[in-house]
């Protein structure tokens, strides 16, 4: 399963999601964290030190795309290929490693090259920051892209997470990434900006089928639970409030799960039930992921390419589990 973490700048959905991936790893499951924000953090709040963060995503694009695109005859090279080709047949497709705990390899050259194991169980990944050469003459999207280039063609299965710290507010609506997830956690704080960066994104995401639920974060008395229940009503998923442990962990002091409070802990338990709760909808995957692959090649990634984009599309190609990793039927 995919999820999201969206919210206010603030909003605490770096630490949440780092947080929710450690619950899931602490279970023995797969996890792979990506940072997708532009203020890349959440390998710190994992326990990383900076030698030890992945190789950024971002960077390594061309290295990415060349591996995915395989042997596609759709796509004529890497240089064709853009953050929302689709795959087809002969494109390479990823699995989820195993979980990080059990210290076995990744399982393709994307992970082995971009995925490193954090404290704790997950694996992360990157997008990376930005370099002195994109410094006024690059948006953060180019970077991103390689995050949903990857969700394209990932086959994930029961019992598999990828749990993505997004940027924040409204951003992620600059392309289609936003509905490659099967659930998406919008961290609110009980403030008028907090609702309404959820009103925003409730409303844009509202037509694409995208299901969004609510954690309400720093939350500090009924007050603050009754202001949020008002605005986001039935939306709103589980309350968090103050943790000295959570607070350590921001100032760098190592922590268990076992130290955590129980109302953190019981909520953390309420995100994992919510994911496993839903089904996940291949086709709405595969039809959306066609959908904004033919509106950026329209807007902006012919004229960029030189190519008719709408031709990567393989008309035969099914998302779902009946393909295998290696680009052929089940």
């Amino acid at each position: 399963m995919r999820v999201a973490f969206v919210g206010k700048g603030g909003s605490g959905k770096t630490t949440v999601s780092a947080l929710f991936a450690r619950y899931v790893a602490s279970r023995g499951l797969p996890v792979v964290a990506i940072d997708a924000d532009i203020n890349q953090h959440l390998g710190m709040v994992l326990g990383m030190e900076d030698q030890a963060l992945p190789r950024p995503m971002g960077s390594h694009l061309t290295e990415i795309k060349e591996w995915l695109r395989g042997d596609n005859p759709r796509i004529s090279s890497a240089a064709a290929m853009v953050k929302t080709t689709p795959p087809g047949w002969g494109s390479r497709l990823l699995d989820l490693p195993p979980a990080a705990v059990t210290g076995l390899p990744t399982t393709d050259p994307i992970h082995e090259e971009f995925a490193v194991a954090a404290p704790y169980g997950p694996w992360l990944m990157a997008t990376g920051p930005f370099g002195e050469s994109d410094l006024g003459v690059a948006c953060y999207h180019s970077k991103v892209g390689a995050v949903e280039l990857y969700l394209n063609h990932l086959v994930d299965g029961p019992g598999q997470y990828v749990v993505v710290d997004m940027t924040a507010g409204a951003d992620s609506f600059a392309s289609g990434l936003f509905t490659r997830f099967d659930l998406t956690f919008l961290v609110a704080e009980p403030t008028r900006q907090g609702v309404g960066v959820y009103r925003q994104y409730r409303e844009y995401a509202a037509d694409y089928g995208v299901a969004v639920a609510v954690v309400g974060n720093k939350v500090q008395s009924p007050q603050d639970v009754a202001f949020l229940r008002e605005h986001v009503g039935s939306d709103l998923l589980v309350c968090l409030g103050h943790s000295g442990v959570v607070r350590g962990m921001e100032q760098g002091r190592p922590f268990g799960l076992e130290d955590l409070e129980p109302e953190v802990s019981s909520g953390l338990g309420t995100l994992l039930e919510a994911v496993d709760g839903r089904e996940k909808d291949w086709e709405r995957f595969g039809r959306q992921t066609v959908e904004f692959h033919l509106r950026n090649a329209r807007a902006w990634a012919n004229r960029a390419t030189g190519e008719d984009l709408a031709a990567q599309i393989d008309p035969d190609f099914v998302f779902g589990p009946q393909i295998t990793a290696a680009g052929s039927p089940a």
